[in-house]
C-alpha cells in the first residue's frame, strides 16, 4: 500500500508540474515593439481625430502580450536612429518579442530633412532587422500605408512605389515577414474611390472639429475609421505570416 501510494503521489506531482510549466510557456508575456512615422503612431490631444492605425492595433491581443508603439510623426529610417528612439527600443528588446516596421513615407521625399537615397532605406531596414535578430526578437517589415491619390480617371496612385519594393525586397532577401500594407491599401482605396475614401482620412468641414476650426483635406493621415481599417488589414495578414503571435490574439467573450 505504501508504494503504490507513494507512487501515486509521484505521478500527481509530475502531471501537476508538467501542466504548471505549460501554462507558465503559454502565458510569458512579450512585447511587441512598433517603430514607424506618423501612420502608425500616437497622437497628441490637440491632433484629434487624427489616429495611427497602431492606436487600435494594441487592443487586439490579450494580456500576455504589450504592444509598446514607439512610432513618431516625421522619423524616417535615418531620423529614427539619430534622434535615439531606436535605442530606448533597441535596449528594451528580449527574446521571443515581435519588432514592427514600417518606414517609407518620410524617407522617400527629397525636400524633407528625414529623406534617405534609396541604398541608405535599404540598409537601414537591414540594420533594424539584424538588430532584432541580434536580440532573439523576430522583425516584421510593413510597406508603407497608400497615399489618398486618384488620377483624372479615379484611379489610384502610387507614390511611394520605388521605397515600398525596397521594403519587399529587404524583406525577401533576409527572410523577414512581409505585410504588403502598399499594395492591399492602394486595393482598398480603388474599391471605395475618390469620394467614399475619404471617410477613412482627416477630411473635416469648417467647424466640424474645435482642433481644425477651418477644416482639413490630409490624404495621407488616417482618422479612427482609417486607423481601424488599417489596423485590422494588418490583424488579417499576422492571422495567416504569424502563427505564434496570431494565437494571442484576444479571444471575442
Amino acid at each position: 500500500m505504501w508504494c503504490y501510494n507513494t507512487m501515486e503521489k509521484l505521478v500527481i506531482a509530475i502531471l501537476f508540474l508538467t501542466t504548471t510549466a505549460f501554462i507558465v510557456r503559454q502565458e510569458k508575456k512579450i512585447t511587441l515593439w512598433m517603430i514607424g512615422d506618423s501612420t502608425m503612431s500616437i497622437k497628441e490631444q490637440r491632433a484629434w481625430p487624427e489616429m495611427g492605425w497602431g492606436v487600435p492595433f494594441a487592443h487586439f491581443f490579450d494580456s500576455t502580450v504589450v504592444v509598446s508603439n514607439h512610432a513618431r510623426n516625421g522619423r524616417s529610417t535615418r531620423t529614427f536612429m539619430t534622434e535615439g528612439l531606436w535605442m530606448k527600443v533597441y535596449d528594451n528588446i528580449r527574446p521571443g518579442d515581435y519588432v514592427f516596421i514600417q518606414f517609407g513615407h518620410n524617407d522617400e521625399v527629397p525636400a524633407k530633412a528625414s529623406a534617405t537615397t534609396p541604398q541608405e532605406f535599404r540598409e537601414n531596414l537591414e540594420k533594424y532587422v539584424s538588430a532584432s535578430r541580434s536580440k532573439g526578437a523576430f522583425p516584421v517589415l510593413l510597406t508603407p500605408v497608400a497615399r489618398r491619390k486618384f488620377d483624372s480617371t479615379g484611379t489610384i496612385i502610387g507614390t511611394h512605389d520605388q521605397y515600398a519594393a525596397i521594403v519587399r525586397e529587404v524583406a525577401k532577401v533576409h527572410n523577414v515577414p512581409l505585410i504588403d500594407m502598399d499594395k492591399q491599401s492602394q486595393a482598398l482605396l480603388q474599391q471605395l474611390g475618390p469620394e467614399t475614401s475619404k471617410l477613412l482620412f482627416l477630411w473635416l468641414k469648417p467647424g466640424e472639429h474645435p482642433n481644425y476650426p477651418a477644416g482639413k483635406q490630409d490624404d495621407t493621415h488616417f482618422n479612427e475609421l482609417g486607423a481601424r481599417t488599417m489596423a485590422q488589414m494588418v490583424l488579417a495578414d499576422i492571422r495567416t505570416l504569424l502563427p505564434a503571435l496570431a494565437a494571442r490574439i484576444r479571444k471575442q467573450s
